[in-house]
């Protein structure tokens, strides 16, 4: 599809109305507990309009904004992974009754969904988690039928490095439509695939002319000079595994508290812990599956104890995989440069500085280990 194909949408009520005409469930984002969280959607007025982002290392704050636009916010706490791929899920549970044991599997309902305002960072994630979980069954049956339609960035803020992790403010694959939002609140609507098409087909929509269209490429164009943070230019496979014993993994220790909270953000990490559980009379058991995070010290529990004991071990494990060993294991990098692990670290870390260190550090020659195991 190109920008030919685009049309003009006066708001969003129209499509609204038509994705529940399909019998989709509308998930976008929403103001809820001060920030902004995806939820199901009911009605375009649930989007939020006027309502800006300021993101920081360690900040995150809601503030006003235009209230005709409902995306001039950027990523929030949440990212559609929670969709995907669940942070809780049973996956069995069984009962005895007398001599006769019964085991029920819980596989996840497939449901019509649409994911509405899906950021072109994150349409880059849910293609990370598709080459990563791809192959499980329950995670194909939660991807089969999505409608996804993205919005265009315009506005990156503090904490962006899209364009830097090799992406960048503008949907180009992965979605069915694409929006951009214009600075009078109406929208130019381009499909990606005949599904998308074939929705805004049934909407009482004029074609976009031209110039409508190279204005809003214009705005994304912009928006990738504007990104908050960067990365080095360098190999980061190479710098990383050569910076095994780099004083930086030390330094990044002092700050960390290992509480976890950039694998839970991050819209890429995907570990999972397994816990069953059984009532008092052990006549109930059940397996749940839950998030987990390479920075629990009980993560890499092998028989004898933990393998990374210390907090830079842990650290310098999270930071390798996610910019040099995921490309081994799946071909691509799993950073996606949302921001969201610099925003959502209580004390800060950022981790286009750490790699900047290292690097820094890489430049300036061999230097004295200071690393622990």
């Amino acid at each position: 599809m190109t920008g030919t194909d685009a049309v003009l949408l006066p708001n969003l009520h129209a499509l609204f109305t038509v994705l529940r005409e399909d019998g989709r469930a509308i998930v976008g984002p929403a103001v809820r507990n001060g920030a902004i969280e995806l939820v199901e959607l009911d009605d375009a007025a649930q989007l939020p309009y006027g309502r800006r982002t300021e993101v920081e290392a360690g900040t995150y704050r809601l503030r006003p904004g235009d209230p005709r636009l409902a995306f001039t916010h950027t990523a929030g706490p949440q990212s559609w992974k929670q969709v995907l791929h669940p942070p809780r899920e049973r996956l069995w549970s069984a009962s005895r009754a007398g001599d006769d044991v019964g085991v029920t599997d819980d596989e996840p309902a497939p449901r019509r969904l649409a994911l509405l305002g899906v950021r072109p960072c994150d349409l880059r994630a849910i293609g990370v988690l598709d080459h990563v979980l791809g192959n499980g069954r329950r995670y194909a049956t939660r991807r089969a039928g999505l409608l996804v339609i993205a919005v265009n960035c315009t506005e990156p803020g503090g904490t962006c490095f899209c364009v830097a992790a090799g992406g960048g403010p503008g949907a180009e694959t992965g979605h069915d439509i694409v929006l951009d939002e214009r600075a009078d609140g109406t929208y130019l609507a381009t499909p990606g695939t005949a599904e998308g098409a074939a929705l805004l087909g049934r909407l009482s929509a004029e074609p976009a002319a031209p110039d409508d269209v190279e204005a809003a490429t214009g705005a994304v164009r912009a928006a990738a000079t504007r990104m908050g943070r960067t990365l080095p230019e360098t190999d980061l496979r190479t710098l990383l595994a050569a910076r095994r014993d780099d004083r930086q993994w030390s330094d990044v220790a002092e700050r960390c508290l290992a509480c976890g909270n950039c694998t839970m953000v991050c819209p890429t990490c995907f570990c999972t812990s397994v816990t069953d559980t059984t009532d008092l009379s052990g006549d109930h058991a059940e397996r749940w599956q839950t998030w987990e995070s390479c920075f629990d010290l009980d993560f890499s529990h092998l028989h004898g104890g933990p393998v990374r004991v210390s907090r830079d071990s842990r650290y310098r494990q999270w930071l390798s995989h996610k910019f040099g060993t995921w490309h081994d294991q799946f071909g691509e990098s799993g950073c996606v440069g949302c921001g969201r692990c610099i925003a959502w670290c209580p004390v800060g870390i950022d981790v286009t500085a750490e790699l900047h260190a290292l690097h820094e550090h890489a430049s300036a020659g061999p230097e004295e280990a200071a690393c622990t195991p």
